[in-house]
């Protein structure tokens, strides 16, 4: 062996360790070859010189990826015993391949060459402490990347021409199969396709992914393994809120063929250790998207209506969809005073109330308040009546087309910038192709200005997609005269639940202001409908129930100025004479032994 001559007595009288690993599990399944040399290596340590008791054999790290960053409990254990000087010798299938960072690697070589410990693969034996091999080491350490980098290259690069033609075969969603010919196909098995179909109408009907749980709750559901004793084969059980989440969002089931849809990212904590997340990438940015690639349960746009009705309930990420409380405008509603959302709290008698949520964070402003739910839920909701008569509807229909023109004339200018910049991304991308290879002095100069082009593109499309956004939603046609069919009807039928009520709210009130007023005994409420305009309305917040049953201040007076020299008698006379009532609103105070005490008991005046 090259370079034996390195190794002494010194590395012989301490332990030899050999170190093993594959990087996943199906390599150790299917490469035995090399494992079994691996373990072989203890041979050559032992013709080396080297005591079989001193011989050792690390073979914990089989099946675990060497990649940078990875825990290996191994390597770990190697590093440490080389750092305690218990080990003479390192043995490897390839020194340099221990671990598929250079980083690990010179850190392992620095350590082996301060504790004076000898490396050796089947090329031959490395001392560290000699410059000549650790610059050699270095060399093939930065070879070995170099080609592990070229390998991925274009093993990725065959992938993404495959999965450009939609050839790329990779694990189907349950639901479909692949054919003879190797085509995606909806799966042949009934109850299969009956559970799929059952929870995309599940979804349309309740809206939610819990609901969808909910319509499951006794029923099974399909679910296809991979890999493992069960591969391919079909297993029951049952359906789980991250299952639901996982089918309404996969493109597939719309029929697309998607590749590239997630990624993984890596972070790196104080600590120094990297963690490894996969993320999804937005749409936009899917590598390969390939609609009508096959049969899909659901239409390409009613998979983008769901993705839309998912978005609208993440409330994490500040939405606030209808929920099955009795407050109208729970979600919708904010105070005027601070600018924050109103929290919707029920009491123990299930009477809801709005407060504003800055009391959370002690920063309420003096003209912050608390509003009982039931008045401003019975004014919001006779706006919205009111709204819908006949006449109103009928001006509604007329300026739908008006209000629609507006919207298409505030984004007209946006798209036509698209246009524009579409047409010189493929003119540059035409003059680039048109250029002979050879060239390379023009051909430099034209990709530049074709990756220039292409740069204003996706500005345009980001300047358009933005002006889209800002313009409200407008309710369709068919929604406005579907409403106002016999909305006063369906609004008060008994069938109506409370979230139905806020979905028909949702349709043409966007929100709701609790504005501030200097009146404690009025509250102004703000409407903003979809179509921009606004209304404002001024109710009579209802008194306290202790504050409402208080005797009258006037009867209070009367009392006070009487004095108690009055009888209990003739302070009732007084009081009935007087025209006062009680504080339950009582025509007229009796004269009963109850009484005096009560009268008696209030401030009178010395």
């Amino acid at each position: 062996m090259n370079g034996e001559h390195k190794i002494t007595s010194f590395h012989r009288e301490r332990a030899a360790l050999i170190y093993l690993r594959q990087s996943s599990m199906a390599q150790l399944r299917q490469h035995t070859e090399s494992t079994r040399s691996q373990y072989g290596l203890a041979e050559t340590a032992a013709g080396l010189g080297w005591p079989r008791t001193l011989i050792e054999v690390i073979d914990t790290d089989l099946g675990i990826s060497g990649k940078w960053g990875v825990a290996r409990e191994g390597f770990t254990e190697l590093v440490t015993r080389m750092c305690r000087g218990d080990v003479g010798a390192i043995f490897g299938i390839e020194i340099t391949r221990l671990a598929r960072s250079n980083a690990d690697v010179a850190r392992l070589a620095e350590f082996a060459r301060i504790t004076g410990t000898l490396l050796i693969d089947p090329d031959g034996v490395y001392d560290p402490a000699d410059v000549n091999d650790r610059v050699l080491l270095g060399f093939k350490g930065t070879m070995g990347e170099m080609e592990l980098h070229v390998m991925a290259q274009r093993l990725q690069a065959n992938k993404r021409a495959a999965a450009e033609r939609g050839e790329l075969r990779t694990p189907l969603p349950v639901g479909y199969v692949h054919d003879d010919a190797g085509d995606v196909v909806i799966d042949p098995d009934a109850e299969v396709q009956a559970a799929i179909r059952d929870v995309f109408a599940a979804f349309a009907a309740c809206g939610s992914a819990y609901g969808v749980v909910a319509a499951f709750k006794d029923r099974r559901f399909p679910l296809r393994a991979y890999g493992g004793a069960w591969a391919g084969q079909l297993r029951w059980g049952r359906l789980a809120h991250a299952r639901v989440l996982g089918i309404l969002k996969n493109p597939g089931y719309a029929g697309a063929y998607v590749f590239g849809r997630y990624t993984s990212r890596r972070t790196v904590d104080p600590s120094g250790t990297v963690h490894t997340a996969i993320a999804e990438r937005p749409r936009a940015e899917w590598p390969v998207l390939i609609k009508d690639h096959h049969d899909g349960y659901i239409t390409w746009a009613e998979y983008l209506a769901g993705e839309a009705r998912l978005a609208a309930n993440h409330t994490a990420a500040g939405a606030r969809p209808p929920r099955e409380g009795t407050a109208l405008c729970q979600g919708i509603i904010s105070c005027g005073s601070c600018g924050k959302p109103m929290m919707t709290n029920y009491h123990t008698d299930q009477r809801p109330s709005y407060d504003c949520s800055s009391r959370r964070d002690q920063l309420t402003t003096p003209s912050c308040r608390s509003v009982a739910a039931a008045c401003v839920d019975a004014a919001v909701a006779g706006a919205l009546l009111n709204a819908l008569t006949p006449g109103q509807v009928a001006l509604a229909l007329s300026a739908a087309g008006e209000v629609a023109g507006r919207h298409q004339r505030a984004s007209r200018a946006a798209e036509l910038a698209v246009e524009r910049a579409r047409y010189d991304a493929g003119r540059a991308e035409r003059a680039f192709c048109a250029v002979e290879p050879e060239n390379r002095l023009v051909a430099r100069s034209l990709e530049a200005r074709w990756e220039a082009r292409l740069a204003a593109l996706a500005e345009a499309e980001q300047a358009l997609q933005a002006a889209q956004d800002t313009l409200p939603p407008l309710p369709s046609r068919d929604d406005l005269e579907k409403l106002a069919a016999d909305l006063p009807g369906l609004w008060n039928a008994p069938t109506t639940s409370a979230r139905d009520r806020k979905r028909l709210l949702r349709t043409l009130i966007a929100d709701v202001t609790v504005l501030p007023g200097p009146d404690r005994g009025k509250a102004r409420i703000g409407i903003r409908w979809h179509t921009g305009a606004t209304d404002e309305l001024t109710i009579d917040r209802p008194a306290h129930s202790g504050t409402a049953r208080r005797t009258p201040a006037a009867a209070v007076e009367l009392v006070k100025r009487l004095g108690p020299a009055t009888s209990n008698d003739e302070l009732v006379t007084r009081l009935n004479a007087a025209g006062h009532r009680t504080g339950h609103g009582r025509p007229a105070f009796l004269s009963t032994p109850a009484v005096g005490p009560t009268l008696r008991r209030m401030p009178r005046s010395s």
